[in-house]
């Protein structure tokens, strides 16, 4: 009556090739695993080769910022002397960098 019928227009240009339309999809996902994931596994894995070579007398930085040498080592806690007579328990992941011998008396 007042509205008419809306009909779908046939497409007249052929369709591209498929591996054409997913190529940006693909470009995107080899740029993101170059520049983000790669990156990543490989710092994992250097923390991962650190916290296996702690060993005691290790002067560590934590996450937090303590600086302290290792005196016990454990599968996951391991304690840290951060002062004279003072010992605290960390957990391993909260090492953030192993320095080098007498780095604290330098300080």
């Amino acid at each position: 009556m007042l509205i008419s019928n809306a009909y779908a227009q046939t497409s007249t240009a052929a369709s591209g090739s498929g591996f054409l339309e997913f190529l940006p999809i693909v470009a995107v996902i080899v740029v993101f695993y170059f520049l983000l994931l790669r990156p990543q596994q490989k710092r994992a894995k250097e923390q991962k080769a650190m916290l296996a070579a702690l060993q005691k007398g290790d002067e560590i930085v934590t996450i937090g910022g303590e600086l302290g040498r290792v005196s016990k080592v454990g599968d996951d806690y391991m304690s840290l002397e951060i002062a004279e007579n003072v010992t605290v328990q960390i957990q391993k992941s909260a090492i953030q960098t192993v320095l080098p011998k007498g780095t604290i008396k330098s300080i």
